[in-house]
């Protein structure tokens, strides 16, 4: 019996990018988050643009940073902000080294420097200087780049061993290795496929009666006949759809300092999980998307159906109130959607044109006018707490009904807080005259005049309370009774107009206008100037166009990579410049050919997989492969994983017989009228269920408990690829949790019930969490766990009746922990 704790860890590979240049996350996160503020703050100082640097530094150049000015200390040290001058600097906490000097940076930006000093100071700059312009891109020249290239369709390879392949993918995976001298090692057993491919499909463990059902089936087409079955079940859209879930990172709440929770976002999340089980066409998927409240639609559930799909925009994260910090939120629209659908990282241009990608500073901006030309949802802040602009789920003589004790709502916070400003600034000006009185006072011979200071002419504090006053009674009275309609946290159109280049990333240093349209790289389109929408209809098309070089690759890679543990393009947000080269670029096409062919059936596409020889493989080493392809690129065996947050959380569910397999519903949130959220309090909350992983309650600015020592995905930015950590939290955790503990006594509860004699419970148990019978040798071990702890539990004086229950509780925590149960091979 396997009784290790978490003993295998990820091993990675020895990196070969030069010394000097940075990771392409680093690159991102100091072009997004770093080159901004220097350029906004600190250049006019300490750059080129000075003909004489302050203090001789410059700070527009990673070599400027590491030498220091004249007193030859160096301003950052990579990796220890604490001994970094410029850490120091901007934190204020010297009296004499605080700058800018015009006024401190935010909080978020100096923990953004910290951050990025921690990570050692990435920097992709190359010359001495970040304000020299670039050159115009060439655009023919940048379509020759691989991603950028119609997607072909190759013709199949010659292998000099054509009887191995079972599938035209084997074809394209033996050529690879033929050609560098590897041999695929073996197929797996029936009992690793079944259980591999269920997990793949619907993040379950095999029930035993389909394990046996398999192993009994000796037909050419029994594992086809598996994959079918488990395509058609509805926990295949539970579990892919928490694949998507995770590129578009989507949250229950909206992520602002006091995270408002959404309880209407659930619905966006019910439409991919049903959208994935109905096989929608993915270019049908993207459009409603986009732009499903622009669709035509035949019935009126199709119709909310769309309008719930753009749920997707609307979950882009919140930063601060109402308007002040939207532009933040439209960057995380366009960065997702750059990077979910297109595998580019588009919002590296918000700033400047991007250092790596043909994608200009007007592009951005062509796409930022589409977004800020539509109206999002507003969840509610700490001072505007109501909610506006959800869309309403009914026909449209009731809808309007909502939207006016929306508007309304978000009026009387608008109000209020312009009613508390007025008498903060009354209370400010009476204070004052006072004191001028009193002085006048006692400056007058100590003749003391008895009477109040002038109050300050126009509106008084007494006006401006009644105002307070009737404005929170008719606040009260509306929260009190809401319109009993359906919302959607979803978009709409919104006042349309072109947007202008925010220079440097700064929404108060307006350039130029930027006509809406799309990436000139992948077409250029531009909308009509008579063009009264927001264009979000055409991005739509555009995005789903067969003629984009970018979409169907993106996907089908990351249908690989669900599949095979690592994508046939190994950064899968990222198929530009800074991202990996395709391992197997003839197949990738190859795939994305057939998935547009298919009519966009990701279905199509897991069979497709699923029943190549290369799925198939064991994951078995091979020395002599490993010698030449330690990282296993060229798919010479199957790579073992760790099963995710989720599957092991389900998975215990399912082994006790307690899971709920029913789809969720709304979260159990505290009635809007009750939210007084602040980013002091913000919200913060658990619900516990015994659904799928899928249906927990997710936050932006704290993780679920389980999600968070499992690693889970982070709700903020899109996941590409889970995190895998080991770390004793997590034996921990199964040793002493509640749920674990739940699910154990449970489980023990299912066995004990099915058997009376112990060698046939353990058995039975091992069929249920591993898919296989025990071995004598395993049996006999287990015999004697038991036995030792029910001598211990009687040591300790529990009832003799709860003893044996107990002991196979704590058996089957060991059993949860075991790598066996952990990992699928």
């Amino acid at each position: 019996m396997v009784l290790g704790f978490f003993l295998l860890g990820a091993r990675q590979a020895a990196s070969t990018r030069p010394v000097d240049e940075p990771a392409r996350e680093g690159a991102e996160f100091f072009e997004k988050k770093i080159r901004p503020v220097l350029v906004a703050n600190c250049f006019l100082c300490h750059s080129a643009e000075s003909k004489k640097p302050q203090s001789g530094l410059r700070l527009d150049s990673r070599e400027g940073m590491l030498k220091g000015g004249a007193s030859g200390i160096p301003a950052i040290v990579p990796g220890d902000p604490e001994k970094s001058r410029l850490i120091q600097a901007i934190r204020y906490t010297d009296p004499k080294l605080q700058m800018p000097p015009m006024g401190q940076l935010s909080a978020e930006q100096i923990r953004d420097f910290e951050t990025w000093v921690k990570m050692g100071a990435p920097d992709p700059r190359k010359s001495d200087t970040a304000t020299a312009n670039w050159q115009p891109y060439d655009f023919k020249e940048a379509r020759k780049f691989w991603s950028f290239q119609p997607a072909k369709d190759p013709p199949l390879p010659l292998v000099k061993d054509p009887q191995w392949a079972k599938s035209p993918i084997d074809r394209f995976i033996l050529a690879k290795l033929e050609a560098k001298g590897l041999k695929p090692v073996g197929e797996a057993d029936k009992r690793t496929l079944i259980r591999r491919a269920t997990f793949d499909l619907t993040g379950l463990p095999p029930a035993s009666d389909d394990v046996e059902a398999f192993l009994q089936d000796k037909s050419e087409k029994a594992f086809e006949k598996v994959v079918d079955r488990l395509l058609a079940s509805p926990q295949y859209g539970e579990r892919w759809g928490r694949h998507w879930l995770d590129v578009v990172r989507y949250a229950d709440t909206s992520g602002c300092n006091s995270d408002f929770p959404i309880p209407s976002a659930y619905k966006y999340r019910n439409y991919v999980i049903k959208s994935f089980n109905d096989d929608k066409p993915y270019d049908q998927f993207i459009r409603e998307q986009i732009a499903g409240d622009l669709l035509p639609s035949q019935t009126e559930a199709e119709k909310y159906e769309h309008i719930i799909a753009t749920g997707y925009l609307a979950i882009s994260r919140r930063f601060g109130s109402r308007n002040n910090e939207f532009h933040l939120t439209i960057e995380d629209t366009i960065d997702n959607v750059g990077k979910a659908v297109l595998g580019l990282s588009i919002s590296c241009a918000r700033c400047h044109d991007h250092k790596f990608d043909p994608i200009p500073s007007r592009d951005y901006y062509a796409l930022y006018g589409i977004f800020s030309s539509t109206r999002y949802a507003f969840p509610g802040t700490e001072i505007y707490r109501h909610t506006k602009d959800f869309v309403p789920l009914a026909p449209a003589d009731q809808a309007d009904k909502l939207i006016k004790w929306q508007n309304e709502l978000a009026g009387l916070d608008d109000k209020v807080e312009n009613l508390n400003v007025e008498k903060a600034a009354l209370e400010r000006k009476a204070k004052q005259a006072k004191a001028a009185a009193e002085k006048e006072g006692k400056e007058s011979k100590g003749i003391k005049d008895e009477k109040p200071g002038a109050t300050p002419a126009g509106r008084t504090v007494d006006q401006v309370n009644a105002d307070l006053i009737a404005a929170r009674a008719r606040m009260t009275e509306l929260e009190n009774k809401p319109p009993a309609l359906e919302k959607a946290y979803a978009v709409s159109e919104g006042k349309v107009a072109n947007a202008k280049i925010q220079r440097q990333g700064d929404p108060k240093n307006l350039g130029e206008e930027a006509p809406r349209g799309f990436l000139q790289i992948l077409g250029g389109e531009r909308l009509p100037e008579n063009e009264k929408g927001s264009g979000r209809s055409e991005l739509a098309h555009w995005l789903t166009d067969p003629r984009n070089p970018l979409m169907a690759r993106v996907m089908v890679n990351r249908i690989w990579e669900y599949h095979f543990g690592k994508g046939i393009v190994q950064t899968p947000n990222d198929f530009g410049a800074r991202g990996k080269a395709p391992t197997h670029p003839e197949l990738l096409d190859w795939l994305a050919t057939r998935f547009i062919e298919s009519g966009w059936s990701m279905k199509a596409m897991h069979r497709l997989m699923m029943l190549s020889r290369a799925y198939r493989l064991a994951s078995l080493e091979s020395p002599p492969n490993a010698a030449s392809d330690v990282n296993n690129d060229l798919r010479w065996r199957f790579n073992r994983r760790r099963l995710d947050a989720e599957e092991i959380r389900d998975a215990m569910l399912a082994v006790s017989g307690n899971l709920d397999r029913s789809m969720s519903g709304p979260h159990a949130f505290p009635p809007e009228s009750q939210w007084r959220y602040t980013q002091h309090t913000p919200f913060y909350g658990v619900y516990e269920t015994d659904r799928r992983s899928v249906y927990l309650m997710q936050q932006r600015i704290k993780k679920q408990p389980f999600l968070e020592v499992f690693d889970g995905a982070d709700t903020n930015a899109t996941t590409a690829e889970r995190a895998v950590s080991t770390t004793p939290i997590q034996a921990l955790f199964m040793m002493n949790d509640p749920f674990a503990h739940k699910q154990a006594d449970s489980f023990a509860v299912r066995v004990g019930m099915a058997y009376a004699e112990t060698p046939k419970r353990i058995d039975y148990a091992y069929r249920l969490a591993f898919g296989r019978p025990a071995t004598k040798e395993e049996v006999r071990l287990g015999e004697a766990y038991l036995q030792q702890v029910r001598q211990d539990l009687k040591e300790i004086h529990l009832p003799e009746e709860q003893q044996t229950r107990a002991a196979l509780a704590s058996y089957f925590r060991v059993l949860f922990s075991s790598n066996e149960f952990l990992f699928v091979d």
